[in-house]
């Protein structure tokens, strides 16, 4: 999902109660509790004591079942397709709340659009091809096609109602209009049709279908026109149908000058504009029935790593292809004639089920330009600006900072600045000599890219761990492969067959006799842009057994040499996989002989079997669980006799939640990782990922302070899964007869708690903004 923004909330909440001392004692929870506040905080959650209050005692889990027997009877997995879906259900309902500020309600609804377009994508082929080919058994036959397809129906159904009933009406008592051409006054068509001559007509050409003209191409997701006409040709030919593709250079939304707007905020679609002007098209025919369409194609890059030279080159070519997949959806206008419908459907060779009639534009998520080109800042949310991190200080080296121990960065709370820094220090320092980065998802204007870049220049050696496969940022990815291996960067492209997941940076320093390793590790992309919009941990060490883990990392992937037994962190494809599960069954072991155990992990997917597995034994056995998992999860939770100490929450809230954070506690021993990875299959056996512990007392308690126990608390943002596999929106503070609970606030948000804390610390000028 694209982040959007939600309303910060109002007050205070508490957490969880203590429990019992930690490691160190009370005097050591008090330490770490002031490591990250100031009396001038507003009080968001009280400091638990660390290890054992993740599990809020007062809302008691349901016995284990006495029965083993029957506990072993796993129960069955959710769909994990359906679990997407339900993901974009709960998005959708930020676009309902009228509480949420009206263009970010807007701005919703086409995060929904985009998340679908890409779900349809990459997950809908197999499902249409089964169904095809007449499937009756597997993951994918007739019967999941057709509920995949009535399931993306009802969302489909509710997105347009809620445009249609709800936000457009709310925009009109604004003064905010996208007018039809039937409600044009003749100044306004006048201008329409000026602006459609001048920037509109000389781009279009439109296609008559007949044995010389074929069905056109029709790019992935583009705006195009299907017409029938009256009439013969130039030829004296009864040509009927013509194509009308309208390229994409050209703006969806338009708005209209003051001249002809009546004091009002008027805007024209684009279709719409194409539409009024069809019959001026085809002089000398008669317009029939027309309808807008749009295919989308599956679009997954399929690159066989094996079977080719340059995996660069073929990427790119790849890319060349992606526009012109198999169809796989087909949206037309809700009046389409059923002619017409029934033969774009036989052109892109596609069912019934996967025609989908649409009341509106049949491309919401290109609305993101209304939002764009609307000046309305009290229809937005107030914007955030990120405090500066809160253990840095401007002014301090932070090879310098980093002799005292660790930091953390919790984004987008506390500014990526941060990162920005540490890199530009290392790049500036001529006792730096070698900087190594990975790169997923930097984005198309990155100051990140030209910091290494300007780190070549000064004579560095730069080496750049480049994941072309970044799905759908290939091509930005390739370009800045290729930028840096021109200007001199030791560029390598992983390891073949697994993407790069990881996110390490890794600084190699000159310290009188020695060199001396400085890293930064993080949940997250290095992206400036999207770390003021998702919810992430960067972690800045100068540990050297940490470090001597990254370099090691490092080589094995430019050398493609055996990798050495690593210190702390653990590697997929290597050990994270079973590392976890041993972790989980540890704790399943221990809970069995009556030793309190607990698991709070917190990510964005939890589809692995063999770890929904373990985890479902594990709560079998009396290890009390919490899941936080903001999109896809295919455990069913508080399955009667089966999963009842297993409970998984999402939140959906103002920014992305996008980190991962996995706590386990044994007893009175306790451990805490972070990752850059996914409980999933692709994430553990297919890609190049990091799992590293925080060790230090003081950044592990605020890390369960602000990643899960504000979580768990949260009594505004949260839905919680049930064992039928539906998600029920928590509308109260679901633990607020907790000791030391607000007897006032009944409901809150974590991220709007988070803003509040961070907002209390103030912002460093160069901090960025949301």
């Amino acid at each position: 999902m694209k982040p959007a923004a939600a309303r910060p909330g109002a007050g205070p909440f508490a957490s969880l109660p203590e429990a019992g001392p930690t490691k160190g004692g009370p005097r050591a929870s008090q330490s770490r509790h002031e490591s990250v506040t100031n009396e001038g905080d507003t009080v968001i959650f009280q400091p638990s004591c660390a290890p054992v209050p993740l599990a809020p005692e007062s809302v008691p889990m349901q016995p284990a079942p006495a029965d083993r027997a029957l506990a072993a009877a796993a129960p069955a997995l959710l769909d994990r397709d359906h679990s997407i879906l339900s993901f974009n259900e709960r998005v959708l309902d930020w676009a309902r709340r009228p509480e949420v500020p009206l263009i970010e309600r807007l701005r919703y609804l086409c995060i929904v659009s985009s998340n679908l377009d890409e779900f349809f994508e990459v997950r809908a082929a197999p499902h249409l091809i089964a169904s095809s080919a007449g499937e009756q058994k597997g993951s994918y036959t007739i019967e999941s096609f057709e509920r995949l397809a009535e399931a993306a129906h009802t969302l489909v159904a509710r997105q347009y109602a809620l445009y249609n009933d709800e936000l457009m009406p709310t925009f009109a008592k604004h003064g905010i209009h996208i007018i039809s051409h039937g409600e044009r006054n003749p100044a306004q068509r006048k201008w329409v049709s000026e602006y459609f001559e001048r920037e509109v007509r000389p781009l279009l050409i439109p296609v008559g279908l007949d044995p010389a003209h074929p069905f056109p191409q029709v790019a992935n997701k583009s705006l195009n026109f299907i017409v029938r006409l009256g009439g013969k040709d130039a030829f004296g030919r009864e040509n009927p149908i013509q194509i009308v593709k309208v390229p994409r250079v050209l703006p969806r939304v338009i708005r209209m000058p003051a001249k002809v707007s009546d004091g009002k905020t008027l805007f024209v679609a684009l279709s719409s504009v194409v539409r009024a002007h069809l019959p001026g098209m085809f002089p000398g025919r008669e317009v029939g029935d027309f309808s807008q369409f749009r295919v989308t194609r599956h679009s997954d890059l399929a690159v066989d790593e094996e079977d080719v030279k340059n995996l660069r080159t073929a990427l790119r070519q790849g890319l060349q292809h992606r526009h012109y997949g198999q169809a796989v959806r087909l949206e037309v206008s809700a009046s389409c004639a059923e002619s017409l419908a029934s033969f774009l459907l036989a052109q892109f060779n596609l069912p019934a089920q996967a025609l989908y009639r649409v009341h509106g534009p049949v491309n919401l998520a290109r609305l993101t330009q209304l939002i764009d080109l609307l000046e309305e800042p009290q229809l937005l949310f107030p914007p955030y600006a990120a405090s500066y991190p809160v253990t840095l200080s401007p002014a301090q080296s932070f090879f310098e900072r980093l002799q005292f121990g660790d930091v953390l960065i919790h984004q987008p709370f506390e500014s990526f600045d941060g990162v920005l820094a540490f890199l530009r220090e290392a790049v500036l320092d001529p006792q730096v000599l070698a900087i190594k980065q990975t790169i997923y998802r930097t984005g198309t204007d990155s100051e990140l890219m030209d910091l290494l870049r300007e780190a070549v220049r000064r004579g560095k050696e730069v080496t750049v761990v480049v994941e072309l496969k970044a799905r759908f940022d290939e091509e930005a990815n390739i370009n800045w492969a290729e930028m840096l291996e021109s200007i001199g960067a030791q560029v390598v492209y992983g390891v073949v067959g697994l993407k790069t997941h990881a996110k390490m940076l890794l600084v190699t320093r000159r310290e009188g006799k020695q060199m001396r390793r400085y890293g930064h590790l993080s949940t997250g992309n290095y992206n400036p842009r999207t770390a003021r919009l998702y919810t992430d941990i960067s972690h800045l060490t100068a540990d050297p057994l940490l470090t001597a883990d990254m370099e090691a990392v490092f080589v094995h992937l430019a050398s493609q040499s055996r990798l050495p037994k690593l210190n702390r962190m653990w590697l997929a494809p290597f050990d994270l996989h079973k590392n976890l599960i041993a972790q989980i069954d540890a704790l399943s072991l221990a809970a069995a002989t009556g030793v309190p155990a607990r698991i709070v992990a917190k990510m964005n997917a939890l589809t692995d079997e063999q770890l929904v597995a373990a985890l479902m034994r594990a709560g079998q056995n009396g290890v009390k669980i919490d899941l936080i998992v903001r999109g896809a999860c295919t455990l069913p939770a508080q399955v009667p006799g089966l999963t009842d100490h297993i409970r998984v929450r999402s939140v959906i809230g103002r920014f992305l939640e996008h980190s991962r954070v996995f706590y386990f506690r044994n007893g009175e021993e306790e451990s805490l990782y972070l990752s850059s990875a996914d409980w999933m299959n692709r994430n553990m056996m297919r890609r190049i990922e990091l799992a590293w512990p925080v060790t230090d007392p003081s950044l592990r308690q605020r890390l369960i302070d602000e990643c899960l126990v504000a979580y768990l608390h949260d009594g505004r943002d949260a839905w919680d899964l049930g064992g039928d596999g539906i998600y029920t929106r928590v509308d109260h503070d679901t633990h607020s007869g907790d000791a030391g609970a607000s007897p006032v606030v009944e409901s809150h948000g974590a991220q709007a708690a988070l803003m509040n804390r961070y907002a209390s610390r103030g912002h460093h000028p160069d901090a960025s903004s949301n």
